[in-house]
């Protein structure tokens, strides 16, 4: 059933009622698994639209906004968000524009093609206000710390990440909070969420375990990096780099490996227990869907994970 009962507002990905949604009361499906279908099951209690989630996460080396105190921490990753992809590796963005709080939409379009709904740009107060009636201010503290903007203000970035993403996930549906819904109670719920998967992924750790640290004179493989990261997450991730491509490098002159040579992101992909809220999944290859699992070059020491900007870590 998508409804824990019949209400009288219907709405959210799946029409679910605002009545209540006790998911201890749910068996916690596992997502993308047989039973874990609209119709099946309460799509505010298993995740039925993104139900192959990924967690992600940024090796950034500026913010851009040092002089305003916007700063990397020193020995760990930053959260990029949490994504939730439909089971066969597609995905869709921006679900719903009445919860659309990103001051620049990217893209500007539900489809990301011209002739997409357009998303139209946020002007209100910035999403980091929402969590002061919640009182969460140490978890407002936390954000600015991990969860970090580059080129744009913190909240700026989380407004962006909440409304392309949070709303294509079933279970961060307001009809889910049901009938003592508070305004904006899915935003910190979200927001709590994401970074629950991320205090399980210390990539940072994963990657020094294997002598693996930042460097402006050493140079990895990408083998050595998705090998130390597999073995700490269980799964292949996806590892993403930009920068130079390695055949119009020196070393790579005359190379048919055109991979990308700057470490930049990771992508842990999970399929979760019930609703993602429970932080309770199991972690599936990037490849599930014969998906790439990186951009990056391949060759021998080939890629760089440099070290941060002098005066951008705190």
């Amino acid at each position: 059933m998508a409804s824990a009962g019949f209400g009288t507002t219907l709405a959210g990905l799946y029409g679910e009622s605002n009545l209540n949604h006790t998911c201890t009361f749910s068996t916690p499906l596992l997502s993308c698994s047989a039973g874990a279908k609209p119709g099946l099951v309460d799509t505010c209690c298993v995740e039925t639209y993104g139900g192959l989630v990924l967690s992600t996460q940024f090796w950034s080396l500026y913010t851009g906004f040092e002089s305003k105190g916007q700063k990397l921490p020193v020995d760990s990753w930053t959260l990029h968000g949490l994504w939730p992809d439909f089971c066969n590796g597609s995905y869709t963005q921006y679900c719903d524009l009445k919860r659309q709080y990103d001051p620049l939409p990217s893209p500007n379009t539900t489809t990301g093609k011209p002739d997409g709904t357009p998303v139209p740009a946020y002007t209100g107060a910035g999403i980091g206000s929402f969590l002061a009636p919640f009182g969460k201010f140490d978890l407002l503290a936390w954000m600015n710390k991990y969860w970090i903007a580059q080129l744009q203000p913190n909240q700026d970035f989380w407004g962006h990440e909440f409304s392309k993403h949070a709303t294509c996930f079933s279970s961060f549906d307001v009809e889910c909070y049901g009938p003592a819904y508070r305004q904006h109670e899915e935003v910190v719920d979200f927001f709590e969420t994401a970074i629950t998967f991320f205090q399980y992924l210390p990539t940072w750790g994963w990657l020094s375990a294997k002598s693996i640290r930042p460097s402006n004179s050493t140079q990895y493989s990408l083998s050595d990096i998705q090998g130390a990261l597999k073995k700490g997450f269980g799964a292949i991730p996806y590892v993403g780099c930009s920068g130079p491509r390695y055949n119009t490098t020196a070393a790579g002159k005359g190379s048919l490996d055109n991979g990308f040579t700057q470490l930049t992101e990771v992508w842990y992909y999970y399929h979760t227990f019930g609703r993602p809220q429970r932080g309770q999944g199991v972690p599936v290859d990037a490849t599930i869907n014969n998906a790439s699992s990186s951009n990056c070059a391949k060759a021998s020491k080939a890629i760089w994970y440099y070290q941060r900007a002098k005066g951008s870590e705190v």
